[in-house]
């Protein structure tokens, strides 16, 4: 009786849904092949999941393949990250790189290590010591973690990247939605500030260096200030937090009114050319004693030529520049921008290296790449471009769960990373993730140490554009610095003993 009345509700119920379908009009679909047609949405809802896991080659699915995944899942959980009887990539598909091999490597046994740390790799050059700011700063790492905001990402993937980046000793920026409670576990920390100067503001909304300032004085841990000029994955491009999203932390970090939506205008209001971002930079160096430095995703290089001059005639303006490739991740944009606005990282680093390297003020600068770059070998070829630094967004969240099922922009996301869904964040515990995040940018760095002592190097800082080649076609390889048309600033460096630990600078 019972299994009858269950088969009879589902009948009717299954009946009622045709019903629907037939006089329905949005979708054809449905309209034409009641019931079954959900079969349809059903399959395209969970293709991506179906493609990832199933249907794709190790090497077929962007923007990180499985190979590059399984490299990150395994370097922050400490297990076996080598591969096995060879190579799988197409060595002479053009623009494949390879590592030139020293002859004789620099021997392991006679390597330096800091901090009893075997991974530690002090930035070679001093951020702000150029400019002779009063709280200049060497970097701990020369592999950091890149801008994401509270807000874009969880309070828990938030606490779990700054608690990482404690222990492995390497900086946190916290993107352009404020330095909020979360980015205070601990870590070095680099200020970023957007176009809504989140965090920033008077109580009418605009900048005030009266609330830099201050901010800076009760934070040690905010080591520099950086600019957001724009990012890879959508130049150019504002934006909305809507009303819904503004909860009290969201608003006490960006001091914005809770419950009200919070716009990110495309452009700036405090400057709006070369010579007045210098006059902004040297206001806040001057009040807060820190570095200060810009990020930008690069198109049209006219702005930055005019920046050059500035800076080379009055020897003053950004300490470091982060350039930030096309290829870059976000949150959410607009597809058009993703896929066809701003440079991509190798075509735009040496654009604008070149324009500051003809002036002669490149060597005044702390480079930093970003866009993709969370790899060994790519980390390798950005420093032999001229990179003193490189920054990882998107690898540093798969440390900490992030499974690239690219839902960011839906707050749905399956790991608690980029959701400010209580439910969701809740599946991700911030302390067992921060060693995670911890684990993978040791093993990087280490991966990227052992590299440059292949090389012959005893810091990879020293790569150059003569330590890469290039596939330009069938058996023909070219060196970087050929095809880059330039090579980058010699680096001043004697041994890692010689760097000083953080904090003993004399600036």
């Amino acid at each position: 009786m019972i299994i009858w009345w269950v088969t009879g509700s589902i009948a009717f119920a299954l009946s009622l849904v045709a019903l629907h379908d037939m006089l329905q009009r949005r979708h054809a679909v449905l309209r034409i092949y009641p019931l079954v047609g959900h079969l349809r949405y059903i399959i395209e809802a969970i293709g991506p999941e179906l493609r990832q896991y199933i249907v794709a080659d190790d090497k077929e699915e962007t923007p990180f393949n499985r190979s590059e995944r399984s490299w990150v899942y395994a370097t922050a959980k400490g297990q076996n990250n080598l591969t096995g009887f060879g190579t799988t990539e197409l060595y002479y598909t053009t623009g494949y790189p390879i590592i030139k091999n020293s002859g004789i490597p620099f021997p392991e046994s006679r390597a330096h290590f800091l901090h009893d740390d075997p991974s530690c790799l002090p930035c070679l050059k001093v951020v702000g010591a150029s400019h002779g700011r009063k709280r200049c700063w060497r970097p701990r790492s020369i592999v950091n973690i890149s801008g994401m905001s509270f807000g874009a990402l969880g309070r828990n993937a938030i606490r779990a990247l700054n608690k990482g980046a404690k222990l492995a000793g390497c900086y946190h920026s916290t993107g352009e939605g404020g330095f909020s409670e979360y980015h205070r576990e601990g870590a070095d920390v680099i200020w970023q500030l957007g176009t809504g100067y989140f965090g920033a503001r008077d109580e009418e909304g605009r900048f005030s260096l009266d609330v830099v300032a201050e901010t800076v004085e009760q934070h040690p841990e905010i080591r520099a200030i950086e600019i957001k000029l724009s990012q890879g994955a959508k130049p150019g491009k504002g934006g909305v937090l809507p009303a819904a999203k503004v909860v009290p932390e969201i608003a006490r970090a960006r001091r914005v009114p809770e419950g009200e939506d919070c716009i990110s205008p495309n452009a700036h209001t405090e400057f709006t050319t070369p010579e007045e971002l210098v006059a902004f930079v040297e206001r806040i160096a001057d009040r807060t004693g820190l570095p200060v430095g810009i990020k930008a995703a690069i198109g049209d290089i006219a702005f930055y030529e005019e920046l050059a001059l500035i800076m080379a005639r009055e020897k003053r303006g950004p300490d470091f520049i982060q350039v930030d490739g096309g290829e870059g991740g976000t949150g959410a944009a607009p597809l058009t921008y993703t896929d066809h606005v701003a440079l991509p990282f190798k075509v735009a680093f040496a654009r604008i290296y070149e324009v500051f390297q003809r002036v002669e003020v490149s060597r005044d600068v702390v480079w930093i790449g970003s866009g993709k770059l969370g790899f060994p070998d790519r980390a390798a070829i950005a420093l032999a471009m001229g990179c003193d630094m490189i920054a990882v967004a998107r690898e540093a969240m798969m440390s900490v769960g992030c499974i690239q099922s690219r839902s960011c922009h839906t707050g749905r996301c399956p790991t608690g990373v980029t959701t400010m869904d209580p439910w969701r964040q809740r599946g991700l515990d911030p302390e067992g993730k921060a060693v995670r995040a911890a684990t993978y940018i040791k093993g990087f760095r280490k991966e990227l140490l052992s590299l440059a002592h292949t090389a012959g190097y005893q810091h990879p800082g020293q790569f150059t554009g003569k330590d890469i080649e290039l596939s330009v076609g069938v058996n023909q390889f070219e060196t970087l610095d050929r095809i880059l048309g330039y090579s980058r600033d010699p680096v001043e460096f004697t041994s890692m003993a010689d760097l000083l630990p953080v904090g003993d600078q004399d600036c």
